[in-house]
Parts: structure tokens; sequence; C-alpha cells
């Protein structure tokens, strides 16, 4: 990747970084900070989309020392449960085979697997030998008639969080906007409710936890097209562009993301959490704020007073047995982007 590219990249104007002194998020000094490298970051970004191949360029630590670490759930396929790696050797380095393996892999992966994608991630060693990530993922995609999204991520690039946009830049550039949305199933309509089509970025599924939310989504009419990306498939990365309204649910990894959807379709977009009452309740509410229908806003109203007074109501027990107590909770853990 070009300096330019990387410092476009640290320049986030959504960002609130960026009215401070320092512009971006810039690159930390050694002992600053800790944390993922910008190749881990990208593929922790990623590696929820449960239908693709993700293959990892580089010698087989970059891929073994973090596969699957991040406890992300698939309601379906597990292909992205395997772990896949070109190995590079030194052999491979000297003798300039490192490209060539490269398509070996992602035609062993479309062979073995037939994905609807193939995402492949830079690391270190081939960044500096300077393998021409772009040229064999479009030389594969045209041979195996499947699209291989070059994430050029390498580690040296920066830290995790600049990582985690390079992916949200991979899918901008490669992916969103290649396809339109599938029509609501047959039957799926209820009276005097209209469907409005939503996304939420920076959502990763941890443990499941999201499917302890659409449930609410889905009884307002707001059907998701694509959580980027947990849970997530190809297919409905594809077809982000038609969402009326952008969730930022992780705002660090990829506010890039929701900037350039509005930019180039429009698409509003809101900070929000489903972490705790007052913020769930929140989302729900900025949502019909932001798509302007007022049965949604009343429906959206009369579901929150109905799920605020089960919660407390369930609270109650142990409010009144602990009176003075205090709770502490750190959800950050979970995200890739903190």
């Amino acid at each position: 990747m070009k300096a330019k590219d990387i410092a476009e990249l640290l320049d986030e104007p959504a960002c609130t970084h960026n009215k401070k002194e320092k512009s971006g998020c810039a690159k930390p000094t050694p002992g600053a900070t800790d944390g993922g490298c910008a190749f881990d970051g990208a593929q922790i970004a990623l590696l929820p989309i449960a239908d693709v191949a993700h293959i990892v360029h580089g010698p087989i630590a970059c891929a073994g020392s973090s596969w699957d670490n991040r406890g992300t759930r698939s309601s379906g396929p597990q292909l992205y449960r395997i772990g896949m790696t070109t190995d590079l050797s030194e052999q491979d380095v000297i003798m300039g085979r490192a490209e060539k393996r490269l398509f070996h892999a992602i035609r062993q992966a479309v062979e073995s697997y037939a994905p609807p994608a193939v995402f492949v991630y830079n690391t270190c060693v081939p960044a500096l030998i300077g393998d021409d990530l772009d040229a064999v993922c479009k030389a594969a995609s045209e041979h195996f008639a499947t699209p291989v999204v070059p994430v050029d991520g390498a580690g040296f690039y920066g830290t995790k969080n600049l990582g985690n946009r390079i992916a949200g830049n991979a899918m901008v550039k490669h992916v969103i906007g290649t396809r339109e949305p599938d029509p609501l199933p047959a039957g799926s309509e209820r009276a005097g409710i209209r469907v409005h089509d939503v996304n939420l970025i920076g959502e990763y599924n941890i443990a499941g936890e999201f499917w302890h939310v659409l449930p609410l989504l889905d009884e307002l009419g707001l059907r998701v097209l694509c959580t980027l990306s947990g849970d997530a498939r190809f297919r409905e990365v594809q077809t982000m562009h038609r969402a009326e309204v952008n969730m930022m649910v992780c705002s660090k990894a990829m506010l890039n993301v929701a900037r350039k959807l509005q930019e180039r379709f429009g698409t509003p977009w809101f900070e929000g959490s489903f972490y705790g009452i007052t913020d769930t309740s929140q989302a729900l509410r900025d949502f019909a704020r932001l798509i302007g229908d007022a049965d949604l806003a009343s429906r959206t109203e009369a579901l929150i007073a109905r799920e605020e007074a089960k919660i407390r109501a369930a609270l109650e027990p142990g409010a009144n047995a602990w009176p003075a107590s205090a709770c502490c909770s750190t959800p950050a853990g979970s995200s890739p982007g903190r």
C-alpha cells in the first residue's frame, strides 16, 4: 500500500481525534501502546463473514497466532473457522515463488470449498518483498470466476485500528454496491408495517450477542441488510449501499465505511450501542428519527416502554437486596476498535 493511501486512512474526518491536537490516529511509538498490528485489525474485522474463504498470505505464524480468537458466532456457514495460509518459507522468498503460491492457494480454496468469494490478507513479508497482491487477486478472480478481494493490511503499516479501516476500505472499494438486495420473502410482510432496510457497521456478534438484539429490530420492521461483519454473508455485504440508515456500533473500527456510504449513496448514519438499557433504547429511537417514519417512531416508543418495564422488573429483586451496591461492566474487550 502506498504511503499516501495509509495517510488518507489515518486522517479520518468523521473521527473525533481529528478535532484534537493530533490529526487522525497517528502511528504509535514503541512502548506507548499495546494491541495488534494492522494485519490483525484487518483480519478480525472481516473474519466473521462466515461463507468467505479467508487466506492469509505470509508465513504460517501470521495466521496461526491470531486465527479465530474473536469468539464470533455464525448461524450458518462455518467456512470462516477454517484457517488458510500460503505458509511462505525462506526459500519461497529467495526464489520468488510467493505470488505463485498465493495463486495456487486461491485455486485450492475455490476448488475445495466453492466459496462465494475469497479474501486475501497481506502480511509483512510479502509486502516487504513487493508482491503485487492486487494483480494476483485480479488474475485469480478472472481465472476462477470468483470474486477475490485483496485486503492490503500488512502489519508494519500501523495499528489495529488502521487495519480495521483498511478492511472497511476494501469492502467499499471491491464489494459494496456489486449486487442488489433480495426481495422480501413471500408472506413476511405484516399489515400496516412498512419494512425499512438498515445496516450495522462494526457489529461482530461476539458470543452471539447480536442475536439478542435482532428480534427487537425484526419486531419494528427493520430489516438488517448486513452486519459488518458479525454473522454476515458475502452477498449481504454486496447490498449495503441500499440501506436507509447505517448504525456505527464500534465507531473507531470502520468510521470510514459509514462516511463513504454517506458520500456516495447519501445514507445517513449515527453512532450507537446495544450495551445497557439507555443506549439500546436510544439506538432504536435514532433509527426511527433518521428514517422519518411517524408510525415507526410510535411503535418504537411502545416497544421501548414494554422492554424497559420488563428489564426493570427483572432487576428489582437485586436492587432491593443490594441498595448501596454498584456494578461495573467492561464490554469494550469484545470490540476490535478499542
